[in-house]
């Protein structure tokens, strides 16, 4: 669904990514996790398709970046701590800009479906602006998955969020991952991904250090899996 193959971003003399091979099978659910200036938001920007690589090769969904990314962006829902809505529209004139936007025909029926799903249903018409940060950022994830993406890139969806609006967010996401899209997730909380994530890799010095699958960890032993990639 996802390869990467020596990957490298630079900015100026900077240079970002450092040859990153990487890949994900339909259905996965990876979390990408690092310290700041990693590179994970470069590199999940570079896989949305709205930056380019400086070289190696990128294939999303079978086709290739950046060649073909208006085939690529048609099969991306993209989720970061921007929830890119309009405040002074409701949340269902929101979902019917980008229903049109991607060209979906039967709309209507869709947004309730969508709307129901993350639990705004009786919101639908109450203006985003009057919406919490966890509510806007599950109006978020809504406009993502309207047009039902094969892949989902999520950077950071729970910057900002307190401990409620985390929780609920929680359930969103294992809502999108039980319905077998492919999920890259990037996240500093190693608690949160450890419960969602089928496989963790950790980007370190702009390259992959380590990568398990999450039945290749003990129990509760993320933390120690991630120090150690990153001590190596």
């Amino acid at each position: 669904m996802i390869t990467v193959t020596k990957l490298v971003k630079r900015f100026g003399y900077k240079t970002i990514l450092r040859g990153v091979d990487f890949e994900v099978q339909p259905g996965e659910f990876v979390a990408l996790l690092g310290p700041n200036g990693a590179g994970k938001t470069t590199f999940l920007r570079i896989l949305a398709s709205l930056a380019r690589p400086s070289l190696g090769e990128v294939k999303v969904a079978g086709y290739k970046l950046p060649s073909e990314a208006a085939q690529v962006r048609a099969r991306l829902g993209v989720v970061s701590h921007l929830p890119l809505l309009y405040g002074d529209l409701t949340a269902e004139e929101n979902l019917r800009f980008y229903a049109q936007m991607y060209g979906l025909t039967n709309y209507r029926s869709r947004i309730t479906e969508v709307l129901e799903m993350i639990g705004l249903e009786t919101r639908r018409r109450d203006l985003v602006r009057t919406f919490s940060r966890g509510m806007q950022q599950r109006l978020a994830i809504g406009r993502a998955v309207l047009h039902d993406p094969q892949i989902m890139l999520f950077d950071e969806p729970y910057t900002g969020l307190d401990q409620d609006a985390s929780t609920m967010l929680d359930d969103v996401l294992k809502t999108v991952a039980a319905q077998g899209r492919t999920v890259v997730m990037t996240s500093h909380d190693l608690a949160r991904a450890e419960a969602l994530a089928t496989r963790f890799d950790i980007l370190s010095r702009g390259v992959i250090a380590a990568s398990a699958a999450r039945k290749q960890l003990k129990k509760s032993n993320l933390l120690a899996f991630y120090k150690q990639a990153l001590a190596g």
